[in-house]
């Protein structure tokens, strides 16, 4: 099942997504199920919003491939390297992307994106995808010279509009299947590589992350990006794409 949240007429909603059309939902259905108005709204008539905004964090991974790892210099972790993004740097498809004056050098990084759909804390490996409410795809965009410079990573990962996640969460998906992860910026092909390359797997992520703090629902998690990161500029389009996950594309302009 596909679920968009949406704008049509000025009020923001859910729908699940059907043949060019959107059933449209009673409520957010993370807490209020799948409930239907009996409306029905075609998808060219709305625009589609951040499928989840977090309430709590976004939860990212670093350096979870090892090509990704080497190709910035870095040695592979011995365990997840964790990080988090703020939620007001989450933005929807087809958002600007606003490049801040503070950085020289902004990358993009095509991800995997998890949203927690209940209450996680100290959760076994085994039975850490039950927990989770769907799949989505995030771009962690990145001040690369910022990155270097501060040493930790808040202030070159979450300037606002640097994650960018849609275009709609998918219930039924397998992270550990062989999707493959493609970043292209103007249409040309930057990354492109199987999840299944991860170092760490999302259950693996998970059961990690929600031993040190809890996971909320609406917690989102990103799952770290392949090999091909890299600039792009104002005017640019990026786009992700992410096997039956669909494509998640943003234009990038100057502040």
């Amino acid at each position: 099942m596909r679920i968009a949240r949406f704008s049509h007429n000025d009020v923001i909603r859910f729908g699940i997504v059907d043949d060019g059309e959107l059933v449209v939902l009673a409520g957010d259905p993370m807490f209020a199920g799948y409930d239907t108005t009996g409306e029905r709204v075609p998808l060219a008539d709305v625009a589609l919003l951040a499928p989840v905004i977090p309430r709590s964090k976004v939860v990212c991974v670093g350096r979870n491939y090892r090509a990704h790892a080497a190709e910035l210099g870095n040695d592979v972790p011995s365990a997840p390297m964790l990080f988090f993004k703020p939620n007001t740097s989450v933005i929807g498809p087809g958002d600007s992307i606003v490049l801040p004056p503070q950085s020289e050098r902004v990358d993009f990084e095509g991800e995997l994106a998890a949203v927690i759909g209940r209450i996680a804390k100290n959760v076994p490996a085994d039975r850490a995808l039950e927990y989770v409410f769907g799949y989505t795809i995030a771009n962690d965009v990145t001040a690369r010279d910022l990155q270097k410079t501060d040493g930790q990573w808040a202030r070159a990962k979450g300037f606002d509009t640097f994650c960018p996640l849609g275009p709609a969460i998918e219930t039924d998906f397998d992270p550990s299947g062989d999707a493959v992860v493609t970043t292209r910026v103007n249409g040309d092909v930057r990354q492109s590589a199987p999840i299944s390359d991860m170092i760490f797997s999302l259950a693996d992520v998970i059961a990690y992350a929600s031993a040190a703090f809890t996971l909320l629902p609406g917690d989102v998690i990103l799952t770290g990006t392949p090999a091909g990161v890299g600039p792009f500029v104002a005017g640019d389009t990026v786009e992700v794409e992410i096997t039956s996950l669909g494509i998640l594309r943003n234009p990038a302009r100057d502040a």
